[in-house]
């Protein structure tokens, strides 16, 4: 199996022990690492695939923190590079009492927004891998610039690009400086996740099929479209495939759309897909690609933190084969 490289964040969360209330009240919390990168990345380890972290961490305890449970997780930790020039990133998550969530990051910069594009190491890339991003280290910063490097690198030796925006507005200067940013990325990758929440604001467009079909731009050739516990729907060129959600019960959300993208991306990479076969990757085999997939994320949820709950693949295998039986 070819390897999933994931580009951009890892830091600590520290998610609330009361949920239901506003963080300005929250009293205590529970460290877990997060980033939705990492997360992707670790989604993919968790299942038997190989996942790397590309990255920058300070020389803090925080950072020993986060090496040491990536490497836990099975992520190769060999791309991520070590600062003293900033310390490793905070996110402050407070839950409401439906799972979902609010944030305070402390980044202002954070270690992984010192990545530089020289630190990007050619050899990292290979035929057949896929590179994810998102667009939260896509700020003005060094590490901006070696996403750049880093797409155009993987592509030249043939890799699939992969992009879920994952939009976080406070970390921007503007919502338009945000939504500028990502329609600039989203013409470079091969796929692109994107949810209910942000279509209208990233496209611009109210109608759901119009917005979905502008988003087939530059080397666009797969768009998965997320709909929380409604499922998702796989779009091709004039093709659509839908999927049902899974009904769990929602502990923290958190994750749970880095879960999803990163068993739909280990699917790919178990299937062998590349990018002249992407396309028909998905038309033959989309049913089995979104079921494990929503199976992933749902399961996510079922748990506290990100990484922490990934399921494994007999969970996710538990879970699919659940719904067929009640079908049955």
């Amino acid at each position: 199996m070819k390897s999933l490289l994931a580009i951009g964040e890892v830091l600590i969360d520290f998610i609330p022990l009361q949920k239901g209330m506003a963080l300005k009240d929250v009293t205590s919390f529970e460290r877990v690492p997060g980033g939705a990168p990492a997360n992707v990345a670790a989604t993919v380890a968790k299942f038997g695939g190989k996942g790397s972290l590309i990255t920058k961490v300070g020389e803090d305890p925080f950072g020993d923190f986060l090496l040491e449970q990536l490497a836990n997780s099975g992520v190769q930790t060999d791309k991520i590079a070590r600062t003293k020039a900033a310390n490793t990133g905070l996110a402050f998550v407070s839950l409401k009492e439906d799972g979902e969530r609010d944030f305070s990051f402390y980044r202002n910069p954070s270690a992984d927004l010192l990545l530089k594009d020289t630190e990007i190491d050619e050899e990292w890339f290979g035929q057949g891998d896929i590179l994810h991003f998102c667009s939260v280290d896509l700020v003005q910063s060094p590490m901006k610039q070696a996403h750049i490097k880093a797409i155009r690198t993987a592509k030249a030796h043939g890799g699939i690009i992969s992009f879920d925006p994952n939009v976080r507005l406070p970390l921007w200067e503007s919502p338009e400086a945000c939504r500028n940013t990502i329609l600039d990325f989203i013409p470079k990758s091969q796929i692109v996740k994107i949810s209910d929440e942000e279509l209208e604001f990233i496209t611009g467009i109210s109608e759901e099929r119009k917005a979905i079909e502008s988003l087939f731009v530059g080397d666009v050739k797969v768009v998965v479209f997320t709909k929380g516990a409604q499922g998702a729907e796989l779009h091709v060129q004039n093709k659509k495939f839908t999927s049902v959600g899974y009904s769990v019960q929602v502990e923290d959300t958190t994750g749970a759309g880095d879960a999803f993208i990163g068993g739909f991306l280990y699917q790919l990479l178990n299937k062998n897909a590349r990018r002249d076969n992407l396309e028909d990757i998905v038309n033959e085999h989309y049913n089995e690609i979104l079921a494990f997939a929503n199976a992933s994320g749902a399961l996510t949820a079922t748990g506290k933190g990100a990484i922490s709950s990934i399921p494994t693949k007999e969970q996710i295998d538990k879970l699919i084969e659940s719904r067929r039986g009640g079908e049955s």
